[in-house]
């Protein structure tokens, strides 16, 4: 068989992986393996629906009612344990008023007297400015932070308070005050504004101490300028609610 043939018609032409060539493969194939993963995540669910952040929500609530149902549990458990004490110890009265007062300053009796409660609440969604040159507010200017709710709490404890609560919970000196997002949570509960804080005192000294807080005459400007809500309530007699939850410390030192 002749070779002539061959060496005469003409050359099987090879493809040429050229770098564009390859770099579309790759896109494709990157395509597909998000795809994939979509697929895998949804579980024929639609991940683009808000399904699932309302499922969420609804557990985050759920647990916060369970908290507060446990907090009176605790509540009622602390109370019989109290009564057993105080029925089997020979203490005696001035031991007896020792441990009140000590009660008292750490926040699980109840505590009744004039005070002032303070309301916070978000501008409304749409809110524009109520005061002229003043730039149109982002989202972050009308809503209550965790800042503001802090700001408050600590003028009222600089103006002598001799308790606080915030919404329906008793502050003690491991309470912290957080916000996430535009909700607030509060040793296991969640809350959503208005923000109330109620505090026992001084009517005078509360209000002045308010006043005087450069934080708080600093929201007082988000006040005027987008509607950011401020109210302030005087009582002749309020009363708060001794603490029910369970104390965790890691480090303590005996009362003066």
């Amino acid at each position: 068989m002749s070779n002539s043939a061959d060496s005469s018609g003409p050359t099987p032409r090879r493809i040429a992986f050229r770098p564009i060539r390859l770099l579309t493969i790759a896109i494709f194939a990157l395509a597909g393996l998000i795809f994939w993963i979509s697929f895998n995540t949804a579980k024929g669910t639609n991940i683009r629906s808000d399904e699932s952040m309302l499922r969420l929500s609804d557990l985050i609530q759920a647990r916060s009612d369970k908290n507060a149902g446990l907090d009176e549990k605790t509540a009622d458990m602390r109370s019989e344990v109290d009564a057993l004490l105080h029925r089997d110890d020979d203490r005696s009265a001035a031991d007896e008023r020792r441990l009140r007062t000590l009660e008292r300053s750490a926040g699980t009796q109840k505590l009744t007297g004039s005070g002032v409660t303070v309301t916070l609440t978000d501008a409304p969604p749409n809110a524009t400015p109520l005061v002229s040159g003043v730039p149109d507010p982002q989202p972050n200017d009308l809503v209550i932070h965790q800042q503001d709710l802090q700001a408050v709490v600590n003028a009222l404890w600089q103006g002598g308070a001799r308790g606080i609560k915030v919404m329906d919970q008793r502050l003690i000196s491991t309470s912290a005050v957080r916000c996430v997002g535009n909700t607030l949570i509060l040793q296991g509960r969640v809350y959503s504004p208005p923000y109330k804080v109620t505090a026992v005192g001084d009517v005078d000294a509360l209000r002045d101490a308010l006043k005087e807080s450069p934080a708080i005459q600093n929201y007082q400007e988000y006040v005027k300028a987008y509607g950011l809500g401020w109210k302030v309530d005087e009582h002749d007699s309020t009363t708060l609610p001794g603490y029910s939850g369970t104390i965790d410390l890691h480090h303590a030192r005996p009362v003066d």
